[in-house]
């Protein structure tokens, strides 16, 4: 009998290849079938987005990629594309680009009340499925309400930077890692899977650490 393997996934609300990613590796698990602790860590991609972004995606990959806007375009079109296989109905239209801080914080804060992966589920959903505003305290404080937490608290929390420390902890052991680019796994504090690979990647992946830890 094998302990449950442990996998730390960093990765960024606002990241498009994140929330495939999630999906894919979901169904990895599912095909393993065994027995998965899933531990989330804070990666900003773009820091110095503004809370409140003014303009498009298509605005904000251009200017953050440097490219033309019919290429951005595309890559949005491309990156929708492959979130509808996955079950993904990505809503670029409605979608308000933002800075990510507060929601890493409040993913902690969901964490220390033990529903870490619940909380990361429902703000993947409300930034890319339904154009919600993830970088406002009182937005996320609704979203946090809606769960069943107390919306006060969670004001409480985010205004006094409470779990701050948290989220920098994750980014400083990012870099420790190597950690450029997310989404990013790490099994068993040993291997790491770069990106949305297929399920079957992750399935054989964690199926070789069981077999470790088995010998």
């Amino acid at each position: 009998m094998t302990n449950a393997i442990k996998v730390d996934i960093w990765s960024d609300i606002a990241c498009p290849w994140c929330y495939i990613g999630k999906r894919k590796f979901e169904e990895g698990v599912r095909r393993f079938g065994g027995d998965v602790e899933v531990e989330y860590h804070s990666f900003e991609l773009s820091p110095d987005t503004p809370v409140d972004f003014k303009g498009s995606e298509v605005d904000f990959l251009s200017g953050h990629k440097g490219i033309a806007r019919e290429q951005a375009a595309a890559m949005i079109d491309r990156v929708a594309t492959i979130a509808a296989a996955v079950g993904l109905v990505y809503d670029y239209d409605a979608l308000q680009h933002t800075n990510t801080v507060l929601a890493h914080q409040l993913i902690h804060y969901a964490k220390a009340h033990g529903r870490q992966l619940e909380m990361k589920e429902r703000l993947l959903s409300a930034y890319f499925l339904e154009g919600r505003h993830v970088g406002r305290t009182e937005d996320l404080a609704g979203l946090a309400a809606e769960l069943g937490f107390d919306r006060a608290d969670v004001l409480r929390s985010l205004e006094a930077g409470e779990h701050l420390p948290g989220v920098h902890a994750d980014q400083a052991q990012a870099v420790a890692y190597g950690i450029n680019g997310v989404p990013f796994f790490v099994l068993d504090g040993k291997y790491g899977v770069s990106g949305a690979q297929d399920p079957d990647v992750f399935a054989s992946a964690l199926a070789q650490v069981a077999e470790e830890q088995a010998a």
